[in-house]
């Protein structure tokens, strides 16, 4: 399906150039939709504008509504109601957006003949009857009713009496970012003196900056160094109705408190990435609003997702996600309150980072790919599957990677997407680093990929002890821990032994060099495999065997494969029943290896024994992880025990993995299509396809989060999860081309 057949969903909103909050969130949540779900349905805008206004919009505005105009609504309504490629209408709705033709917007909801979404970004604690009344009318008519917060939800329903059935709550979308060292962005802007305090947005009286400013001088008096940055323009409404007075005013009022010094306007527009720096950099955010009516807001959002400690007025918003352990709420236009929360927030630094992590933690799931998750989600249950979402394939970002790796090696662990060296490194990470970075090698080709592969190739040499027994575990100066001498060490050396028979299989596109080492290195583990009885070390093994041999067949490999196969074969016999297919009693981590392992043996010696085997147990493996078109991996809390009650919850990105690439050879022996579909199925989990509805790769940072939890995503961004993911990704990249073509329609729609 080419993008000028591709259904369509019309968005009636004010939009860029437009200045208005609105806009702002109608242009990144449709951004973010083309990002993810381009390939499945088309964006298409109409946008609202009121006399005088004139705007030079995109391609993607096929229609501006006069708000003030009953016949531009009519208009609209005809054109949505002709128009067979547009299968749903969401609205975002804000009372003065529409009230000079407040009947006309229920006109055009029952004339346009589509379902109708809409979204209310005010919801009024005390509506006159009037009021009320129009906001029932329009939930009367409309669909579904999309509200940003939980209390905006509980407003509807127990004040409007809109059912609840009507009403689904996704939060305002949030950037993600990418976490920088505060103190370098501080110097990068200049103000690597100062104690940075902020605010932005369209500047107007509604914000109450003039709290803070009367709150300025106490607050200097402790900490000398403040700055407060006042980050915006003033609204473009306000301009046209009182022009800078506000600002004068606000001007005025900090050279008449003596505080010219400690404040800085900044009045421009700030593209997003510099916005998002502003925020980082800030010790504390300041949201002043004077409206207990404002339902959401966009700023105070981007601030919390930003790791940002904040002080702010309650506004139903805020009250609903700070929950006191996210920053300090205040009474409205209380100086005094302000400048004692600032003050207790930069004196404990414990209650600062406190704030930061709870912040970046709750607002986590507010990220627009997630908002976008949500939304096309109710586009598919609006449209009654008129239009089915289909995840696009992210293009490929390694910044993360190269960020966790030093000249050394990968390192195992990371805070958030920041590498965390006291953990050090490991022999797994770095072995299957390898194999990540040969496969990019052979798809890109890229000359920059040979520096990592050298790197992580040296980093196994370094593992390899004068007993031939490879250690795991490295710190930061290089030596090996005590914790080698605690855990069984077969596991890591078989992901090695895989590692470095991957490496030879690719020996036709690789340096001499880099192929002399993975070979002398391999042949120093052959030693090793006869005293190997862990399964999973085994199936590690029969992979490096399975991938030696396609560089070069080999007897002595073939014999290896034989003899590895057959302890598989009895521990299935051992433990297998009617109901239990399986090599264990429980199924744990990484467990598709196993049948995976078999049918590599098959592949070397030909024994169809270890064939059906590999198929039996893989099958299994598949019906107890593949529910109702969605992948659940083991969990890591309890795992899965024969004859018990499966554990739930904590998910691990590594299992998705390595189920990819076992559906992949699967596939590849059998050309068995389902095992294709699964592979696409449980790719998408990484893209938000879970039971959370979360983004598990991070594209901003090109990272993947550790661990998908009952309530939760774990927000860290380390080697193993991060390195399953491009295992994953480089794998289905070979069985997607429509996933390809949907990636460059998002690329497209990202220029707009």
């Amino acid at each position: 399906m080419n993008n000028l057949t591709l259904p369509q969903v019309l968005i009636i909103s004010t939009y860029p150039p437009r200045e208005c909050g609105i806009a702002t969130y109608t242009y990144d949540l449709t951004k973010a939709l083309a990002a993810q779900f381009s390939g499945s349905f088309e964006i298409i805008i109409a946008a609202v504008e009121t006399v005088g206004m004139r705007f030079k919009y995109g391609r993607e505005v096929v229609y501006t509504l006069r708000s003030d105009d009953s016949e531009s609504y009519h208009t609209l309504a005809a054109f949505v109601a002709a128009n067979e490629r547009i299968k749903l209408v969401m609205i975002q709705h804000e009372f003065g957006l529409f009230k000079q033709a407040q009947l006309s917007l229920i006109d055009l909801i029952t004339a346009c003949k589509k379902p109708v979404l809409l979204a209310f970004h005010t919801i009024l604690k005390h509506p006159d009857l009037a009021l009320k009344g129009y906001v029932q009318e329009l939930a009367i008519y409309a669909s579904g009713v999309i509200v940003m917060t939980r209390s905006g939800a509980h407003l509807l329903n127990s004040l409007y009496q809109i059912p609840k059935f009507k009403i689904h709550v996704i939060a305002h979308g949030t950037h993600l970012v990418e976490h920088s060292d505060k103190l370098i962005l501080k110097e990068q802007y200049g103000f690597k003196s100062n104690i940075v305090l902020s605010t932005f947005g369209l500047l107007s009286r509604g914000k109450s900056i003039e709290t803070t400013i009367k709150a300025l001088p106490a607050i200097v008096k402790e900490f000398p160094t403040v700055l407060f940055l006042l980050i915006g323009k003033t609204h473009p409404e306000v301009i046209q109705n009182e022009s800078e007075t506000y600002r004068n005013e606000l001007a005025l009022l900090v050279n008449n408190l003596g505080v010219t010094k400690h404040v800085l306007f900044v009045n421009e527009y700030i593209p997003v990435s510099n916005l998002l720096d502003y925020l980082q950099l800030s010790d504390v955010y300041l949201f002043t609003s004077d409206d207990p009516e404002q339902t959401v807001s966009g700023t105070f959002s981007y601030a919390m997702a930003s790791g940002c400690p904040i002080v702010s007025t309650p506004i139903p918003h805020a009250v609903e996600v700070m929950q006191q352990d996210a920053g300090i709420l205040i009474p409205f236009n209380d100086s005094s309150q302000l400048a004692e929360a600032v003050i207790a927030l930069l004196k404990d630094t414990n209650l600062s980072k406190v704030a930061r992590s709870n912040a970046l933690h709750r607002m986590a799931s507010t990220a627009w790919q997630n908002s976008a998750i949500a939304h096309a989600l109710l586009v598919e249950a609006y449209t009654f599957q008129k239009i089915t979402p289909q995840y696009n394939l992210p293009p490929i970002n390694l910044n993360h990677i190269h960020h966790l790796t030093t000249e050394f090696g990968i390192l195992q662990f990371a805070n958030m997407n920041q590498p965390d060296p006291q953990f050090g490194y490991t022999l797994d990470d770095n072995a299957r680093a390898l194999i990540a970075m040969v496969m990019h090698y052979e798809q890109s080709m890229d000359e920059v990929d040979l520096k990592l592969i050298t790197t992580y190739l040296n980093f196994i040499h370094h593992c390899l002890s004068p007993s031939g027994v490879m250690n795991n575990y490295v710190n930061t100066e290089f030596l090996f821990t005590v914790q080698n001498n605690l855990v069984n060490l077969d596991d890591s050396n078989g992901r090695a032994f895989w590692a470095l028979g991957f490496v030879l299989s690719r020996h036709s596109i690789l340096p001499v060099s880099i192929v002399q080492d993975a070979s002398q290195l391999f042949d120093s583990l052959i030693p090793q495999l006869s005293l190997v009885n862990s399964t999973r070390a085994i199936a590690f093994m029969l992979k490096g065997l399975y991938y030696s041999n396609l560089a070069c067949c080999n007897e002595e490999y073939k014999a290896l494969a034989t003899s590895l196969a057959n302890k598989l074969e009895r521990m299935y016999i051992h433990e297998s029943e009617n109901n239990w297919l399986w090599f264990e009693g429980y199924l744990t981590y990484a467990n598709s290896v196993l049948p995976e392992g078999l049918l590599c043996a098959y592949l070397i010696t030909g024994n169809t024994d270890y064939k059906t085997t590999a198929r039996i147990s893989f099958n299994f493996l598949l019906e107890n992880t593949f529910i109702q078109s969605q992948m659940k991996p083991v969990s890591n809390n309890g795992w899965k025990w024969k004859g018990k009650t499966s554990a739930v919850f904590g998910e691990q990105p590594i299992d998705v993995a390595y189920t990819i690439l076992a559906l992949a050879h699967f596939y590849e022996t059998f050309g068995d299509e389902s095992y294709l579909d699964k592979l696409e199925i449980a790719f998408n989990w990484f893209l938000g396809d879970n039971h959370l509805h979360q983004i598990m790769y991070n594209p901003v940072t090109g990272g993947c989060y550790d661990g998908l939890e009952e309530h939760h995503v774990n927000l860290n961004q380390g080697a193993e999860s991060c390195i399953s993911y491009l295992l994953a990704r480089l794998t289905v990249s070979q069985y997607a081309p429509s996933w390809s073509k949907s990636t460059m329609l998002s690329n497209q729609m990202a220029n707009i």
